[in-house]
């Protein structure tokens, strides 16, 4: 898959992170996910279709990060995942895939984006519904990890 088709979701998620949350996240080693189980407790998927190209996108959270987020984005931390905190990471889903969509129209790509769905719970899976090769890329913060995926279909120049 084409770097400079990744990028953009890399550097969307560090900066939506890093505005709403005042959170750093350090980037740790991509590699070629080859199962569908998430790397975290809690995760926001989106599709994305366009000209020369269909695909998808997850942001997946370990639990502690997740809650971490929610209390300094909105001053409360629930002792769990709930309806508040899988919203959030609908919501951060959503400005990470147009944050990314913004930088890659720069580029001569296009495509719409659908409405994030959210899963969450120890194990669950992640079904990307294109045929391309899913890169993961984790990244680290104090209060645990969140996990990038992005999977498309040949992109077309």
């Amino acid at each position: 898959m084409n770097v400079e088709f990744i990028n953009p979701f890399l550097s969307s998620l560090v900066n939506v992170v890093s505005t709403m949350a005042m959170l750093e996240l350090k980037p740790q080693k991509p590699r070629v996910k080859k199962d569908e189980v998430a790397r975290g407790d809690v995760s926001g998927l989106i599709g994305m279709v366009g000209p020369q190209t269909k695909g998808s996108l997850s942001v997946s959270f370990e639990a502690g990060l997740a809650l971490d987020i929610m209390q300094r984005m909105l001053g409360e931390k629930p002792d769990a995942i709930n309806e508040e905190v899988t919203d959030m990471v609908g919501e951060i889903t959503n400005m990470v895939t147009g944050g990314a969509k913004k930088l890659l129209a720069e580029k001569g790509y296009d495509f719409d984006m659908a409405t994030p769905i959210v899963v969450s719970g120890k194990g669950h899976t992640i079904n990307h519904k294109s045929d391309g090769t899913i890169i993961i890329m984790p990244f680290e913060a104090e209060a645990g990890k969140v996990h990038i995926e992005i999977c498309f279909d040949k992109v077309a120049s």
